[in-house]
């Protein structure tokens, strides 16, 4: 399983995030609409990611805090998505679906996710991906030297997903 330490807010000065991420980045972001179809799964969250031509079945496991936190990740690319949905809706039932667009920005070893959600709103992600043998607290230590170089408050921190937020259970 791939793993990285995350941490979500809401986005309160977008501009100036944006400005301050291409001058850490060094060039513009990439844009992607993404369209996730979440599952009813007992453990984690699991979800269908449609991306263009690209699609790709994602299970993560992370704990809802509002802190920097270890998210573990499994990601298997889908040739055929309609399939696998007609497959996995009847079988295990369909929990929600996410619509964003999302601009990503690298900086260092870190993803960070400009998001505007349908239904929510704008918000940050921040994923440093560690590495194999990667100690948990750095990427934590890293995660939050960003959060305050973007003026990220600690009372926009998010604790759970999306899907979550839509379906108003969290915060």
């Amino acid at each position: 399983m791939g793993r990285n330490v995350e941490i979500k807010a809401r986005l309160s000065d977008p501009e100036g995030i944006r400005s301050t991420l291409e001058r850490l980045s060094g060039s513009p972001p990439e844009v992607l609409e993404q369209s996730d179809t979440f599952f009813s799964v007992p453990r984690g969250r699991l979800k269908l990611r449609m991306q263009g031509d690209r699609s790709e079945l994602i299970y993560y496991e992370r704990p809802d805090l509002t802190s920097a936190k270890e998210s573990s990740y499994c990601i298997f690319p889908v040739e055929r998505p309609d399939l696998l949905l007609e497959v996995l809706a009847p079988s295990i039932g369909i929990r929600g679906k996410v619509e964003k667009r999302r601009h990503l920005y690298r900086v260092g070893n870190t993803r960070i996710h400009l998001d505007e959600v349908k239904g929510l709103g704008g918000f940050i992600e921040l994923e440093v991906v560690l590495d194999e043998g990667e100690n948990v607290d750095d990427g934590a230590a890293i995660a939050n030297r960003l959060m305050e170089k973007l003026g990220i408050a600690r009372e926009d921190l998010v604790a759970c997903a999306y899907i979550d937020l839509l379906e108003g259970e969290g915060k």
